[in-house]
């Protein structure tokens, strides 16, 4: 029987102690301070220590793709985090969007699919859920990949009251593959989604397409 995570972990959430939390910034994100205390693998507690935590809630992602033409579609937007750092600000990503209160992941998959790319979301297969930045960030992602018509695609799509101006990208899995192989996909959601689709491209072609 195969292991789960549960099965090597040593310590959780009861082995960490907040000394203190404060919220000295809250605007679009949110910056925590937290002191605190944690087990350590030796034996004993850690002196308390101080880590800033940026929120920016937790989001889904999707991957869509057409089974039928074998097709994928990518999107195009800008990114101020990729400009600080130096980088083309506008990345080749997979569609993904905020997760509010009341809302579910697959929830979330469905509606973005269509703001971001025009396709009707048909149906939806999960891949992972992961934590994009432990080290300074609670944000998680909850990643699918969408089964939708690329025809309906756009050119652009996206919200405008929301700053959101995106380009739509179809492609063949192939081009996709080779965007993924020579190192041109330079966000982790969208390696991750490739990824698992390069792994899985013939199961779910299978699945999707065998009632079709």
């Amino acid at each position: 029987m195969a292991k789960s995570r549960a099965d090597y972990a040593q310590f959780s959430q009861d082995d960490v102690k907040v000394v203190k939390k404060e919220t000295p910034f809250k605007g679009y994100f949110q910056i925590d301070v937290y002191t605190i205390q944690h087990r350590i693998h030796e034996g004993g507690w850690t002196k308390p220590i101080t880590r800033e935590v940026f929120e920016r809630g937790h989001a889904s992602a999707m991957l869509p793709y057409d089974p039928v033409k074998d097709v994928v579609i990518l999107i195009e937007q800008f990114r101020p985090g990729a400009y600080a750092a130096g980088n083309n600000p506008w990345l080749l990503e997979v569609p993904a969007g905020i997760i509010e209160d009341g809302q579910t992941p697959k929830d979330v998959a469905i509606r973005e699919t269509t703001e971001e790319t025009g396709c009707e979301a048909k149906r939806v297969e999960f891949i992972a859920d992961y934590i994009v930045t432990p080290g300074g960030s609670s944000e998680t992602i909850h990643l699918y990949c969408v089964e939708v018509d690329s025809d309906e695609a756009l050119d652009h799509a996206g919200l405008e009251e929301e700053g959101e101006h995106i380009r739509v990208l179809k492609m063949s899995s192939a081009e996709a593959f080779e965007l993924l192989n020579n190192g041109h996909m330079h966000n982790s959601t969208g390696i991750i989604a490739l990824q698992w689709l390069k792994l899985h491209h013939n199961n779910i072609r299978e699945k999707w397409c065998e009632n079709k």
